[in-house]
């Protein structure tokens, strides 16, 4: 994870990122809801470039072979599947079913999201933590969805979350990141990777969180709800690699008046 990075960077091949022992090219990390079938999700995933693939516990098969099973689409010797609590709306039930899924597949890195109320899908924080600190000690490595607040990540990382998934705008709303400063804010303090996690819409919202210093971005729906899902992961991927290679370049400053790009002074 590169806070303060040398403009002589690296090739890209060598920039890679970590969570909790696990070494990454790709800093984009697709999900696996709203698709119209697992073969469009897994061409997604493909064109994407993408390492990681969130799976909704409850909501995504993953175990039953009398059903359709993603792992048929998706090879999780390839793929690394990082199962997630979508749809809990308690600590309790958060853990519970992050038991279950290192019970089906042998899971320690997963991803952990308690949500509040059904309208905003904004996370529990007070439950997220609670649920944080018991998963820590049962072994979990959780890499953990919260609000936009550098006092909550804090809190989360002291507590033993292995990455911090701060949101851009909420679940689905394809809004963009709304917050710059705060998300920027929790870059600057984390110790471990940051990826904003909800609210990317389109190729530049993406392209944003990663100039912002994130380690990553996490996305569904921008996707998913795309007119062409593998034509939108492609354009994902670019503006990730391009919002990275802008944040090692590092930008120019912003001026208040125009500066000009040729000297002024021995004109004709």
């Amino acid at each position: 994870m590169t806070k303060n990075p040398d403009i002589t960077a690296k090739p890209d091949h060598d920039d890679t990122w970590q969570v909790a022992g696990h070494t990454f090219t790709s800093r984009l990390i697709v999900g696996t809801g709203k698709y119209k079938d697992f073969a469009q999700n897994a061409a997604a995933v493909e064109a994407a470039g993408a390492e990681i693939v969130t799976v909704a516990v409850r909501r995504v098969n993953v175990s039953d072979p009398t059903q359709p099973v993603l792992m048929d689409h998706i090879d999780p010797k390839k793929i690394t599947y990082l199962p997630n609590t979508a749809g809990c709306f308690t600590a309790d039930d958060a853990i519970r079913t992050l038991r279950l899924a290192r019970e089906a597949g042998g899971w320690d890195l997963v991803k952990l999201e308690v949500l509040g109320e059904a309208k905003t899908l904004y996370p529990n924080m007070r439950e997220t933590l609670h649920a944080t600190e018991v998963l820590v000690k049962e072994g979990f490595k959780p890499m953990v969805y919260c609000v936009d607040d550098p006092i909550g990540a804090k809190q989360l990382e002291e507590a033993g979350a292995v990455a911090i998934m701060p949101l851009g705008a909420p679940i689905g709303s394809g809004l963009g990141i709304q917050n710059q400063v705060t998300i920027r804010l929790i870059v600057e303090g984390a110790n471990v990777p940051v990826l904003v996690d909800a609210g990317v819409g389109t190729a530049s919202d993406a392209a944003v969180a990663m100039e912002l210093g994130c380690d990553g971005v996490l996305m569904n729906t921008a996707i998913a709800e795309a007119k062409d899902p593998v034509r939108m992961a492609r354009a994902m991927k670019l503006a990730v690699q391009a919002g990275r290679d802008a944040y090692l370049a590092g930008r120019m400053g912003r001026r208040k008046y125009a500066d000009p790009s040729s000297p002024l002074a021995g004109l004709i």
